[in-house]
């Protein structure tokens, strides 16, 4: 209705006057009498975001906004949202989460060591949990240990039981491919699977702290409860896992590629976990100053 009004009297009055009188931005006209080169400039950022749903299916728009910031596109989160919600690209609900901690057992319980400590570099806090997946006729378990520094998974497994050797095979993967020093804390709950006597002297061996989480509070281990959803979330209720095999290969793509090198997250300022540890080994490697040996007598 307007933009015919400003067409008809331009003849008489300077644009930028007439759109001061109908209360209207030079810009708000342009895009009004040229909608169709707006709708151009969102194909090519509708195209990537449906690329990043399809590879991430959980992301909601800030995530996305930030995925396409680190990709060139020059876009705001407002943009974003409103494209993902024309498109129909919405991120999964969330389900419920089921715990699985069984602290009713005759093993020795350690105090919460890890409350106040906030880790400055990797390998001085993990944080270990375990989770359930569901196959089409059956249960296994997944436990994973995480770096509290880069939130990197550094140790994980899966299993058809719910046992020490479970527990004890992500541990192994942890130790056999990180850097082990007396700093050391290791969080786990309060589970049979953590303080039976083969994970603790595991753990003692290594000279490795001991920390578990008080009594009926989750959120002494809240890192880990938070990853357990977002794998629940992002991985395990989109697919269908129809046996092992099936889960354990869907299961390790995710852990060791999207979650630990691709998926950005919002604590770290929407950064992966590889890049997290990458730059600290970076801004922290020193040079080898070679020895000189003096030939004067």
């Amino acid at each position: 209705m307007i933009r015919p009004l400003i067409e008809k009297a331009s003849q008489a009055l300077p644009l930028r006057r007439l759109c001061e009188l109908a209360g209207l931005s030079r810009a708000s006209y342009y895009r009004r009498s040229r909608p169709e080169v707006q709708e151009d400039r969102n194909v090519p950022v509708l195209e990537e975001i449906r690329g990043i749903c399809e590879e991430m299916p959980c992301y909601g728009s800030p995530r996305v906004t930030a995925e396409l910031r680190r990709r060139g596109y020059q876009v705001n989160h407002k943009r974003v949202s409103r494209l993902m919600r024309k498109a129909n690209l919405h991120c999964r609900r969330k389900r419920r989460f089921v715990a699985t901690t069984d602290s009713k057992h005759g093993y020795l319980i350690y105090p919460n060591r890890a409350k106040d400590l906030v880790p400055v570099r990797p390998d001085q806090l993990w944080r270990a949990d375990i989770t359930y997946v569901r196959l089409l006729q059956d249960f296994v378990f997944l436990a994973v240990i995480l770096d509290a520094f880069s939130r990197r998974v550094v140790g994980w497994a899966l299993s058809r039981h719910i046992d020490a050797q479970l527990t004890l095979e992500a541990l192994r993967m942890a130790l056999a491919t990180r850097t082990i020093t007396p700093e050391l804390m290791h969080h786990s709950d309060r589970g049979v699977q953590y303080a039976c006597d083969e994970y603790v002297k595991e753990l003692k061996d290594r000279k490795i702290t001991i920390s578990m989480s008080r009594s009926g509070n989750p959120y002494d281990n809240a890192m880990a409860e938070s990853f357990m959803k977002t794998f629940k979330t992002e991985e395990v209720y989109i697919n269908e896992y129809v046996d092992f095999a099936g889960a354990f290969a869907n299961i390790e793509h995710f852990l060791e590629i999207v979650y630990n090198q691709k998926r950005l997250h919002s604590s770290l300022d929407y950064r992966t976990p590889e890049e997290i540890e990458a730059e600290y080994h970076q801004e922290h490697s020193t040079l080898a100053i070679p020895e000189t040996v003096s030939l004067q007598g």
